[in-house]
């Protein structure tokens, strides 16, 4: 794939289809702030990064100014100098990214917001396993609720997610079918955990990589 040579816009690697998700693994330095996601979002919409304009949702999602996008929409985030871009139209996609770090109070911080039957299972895991079955739910978790909008107060419990050999899946959602979604593991590298989501039909998931060649 081309790179964004200083975080100037480049060619994408394949044009969006209506009924794609494309996800973008990006290496972020950590002073680059949304430089690498407003180069990326340009790239989609032919223009500048600079001539880019995002807007804060109600509870903090960004997302394009409506004159700009062409029904567009977008989701990121980063952890470490990493970041992964969801790009997709008519849909409000949400992602999540994880490294693996140790968290000792991973199973406390289940008890406390997690539904009961996801910290009585985490519980019977050993520790190497209950660390990355933790961060996995977490992931999961916030990639729902930045698709909904929402952020960490809409409650962690009002939530269910599975974890299996199979994939993720959303078992409950307070005021929502679950069935009407779509939650997805995403391998990005054994160590980091992330998540996609959206709400809708289910869409082809295209996955490239972007390296900062600054």
């Amino acid at each position: 794939m081309q790179a964004l040579d200083g975080f100037l816009p480049a060619k994408v690697a394949e044009p969006l289809r209506a009924d794609e998700v494309h996800v973008w693994h990006v290496q972020r330095p950590r002073d680059a702030g949304r430089a690498p996601l407003l180069a990326l979002l340009a790239s989609y919409l032919g223009t500048e990064p600079s001539a880019v304009r995002l807007l804060a949702g109600e509870h903090g999602r960004p997302a394009l100014v409506a004159q700009s996008h062409d029904a567009l929409d977008f989701n990121w985030s980063h952890s470490g100098e990493r970041a992964l871009v969801v790009v997709a139209r008519g849909i409000a996609p949400g992602i999540d990214l994880e490294l693996r770090r140790t968290r000792a109070s991973a199973l406390e911080i289940a008890q406390r917001f997690f539904t009961a039957d996801e910290a009585t299972w985490l519980a019977t895991l050993d520790e190497d396993a209950r660390r990355a079955a933790f961060l996995e739910l977490w992931t999961a978790r916030e990639a729902v609720l930045k698709a909904l909008g929402r952020g960490l107060a809409f409650g962690l419990d009002r939530l269910s997610i599975r974890s299996d050999a199979d994939g993720l899946a959303l078992r409950s959602l307070e005021g929502d079918d679950p069935a009407a979604w779509q939650l997805h593991r995403l391998h990005v590298g054994g160590d980091a955990f992330a998540a996609l989501a959206w709400r809708g039909a289910p869409r082809r998931i295209r996955l490239f990589a972007l390296a900062d060649a600054g």
